[in-house]
């Protein structure tokens, strides 16, 4: 069993910045693909971005341009630095560790943007 404990999410303003966290229980970072994916009120989760483990990354049309996933180099940890933050940007992200066997997910974390 892995845990994902994500942090850095609250509230800011429009157009401020956010660093979401993903810190999984084991060392596991290099060896899964590691997501952040958010859902809002009455709407289906979706895919923000990933990172494989090859350094492969992923982004959702919507956070192309302003988020930006990323290992820590020294960390067991995956970060997701949020830019140019929009109202609709609110919703509960979640992080998300996966392979062919294994799909994990944290418990997720509230991020607001205000306008």
């Amino acid at each position: 069993q892995v845990r994902l404990v994500e942090s850095g999410g609250g509230l800011v303003q429009a157009g401020g910045s956010l660093r979401l966290s993903c810190a999984p229980s084991g060392n596991i970072i290099r060896l899964y693909t590691m997501g952040w994916y958010r859902q809002a009120p009455g709407k289906q989760r979706e895919l923000v971005a990933a990172i494989t483990s090859g350094d492969t990354t992923n982004y959702a049309d919507s956070a192309k341009g302003r988020f930006t996933i990323s290992r820590g180099n020294a960390k067991n940890t995956v970060y997701l630095q949020m830019n140019n933050l929009k109202p609709e940007d609110t919703a509960v992200y979640y992080c998300n560790a996966r392979n062919f066997r294994d799909d994990w997910w944290g418990q997720g974390i509230q991020v607001t943007v205000s306008s």
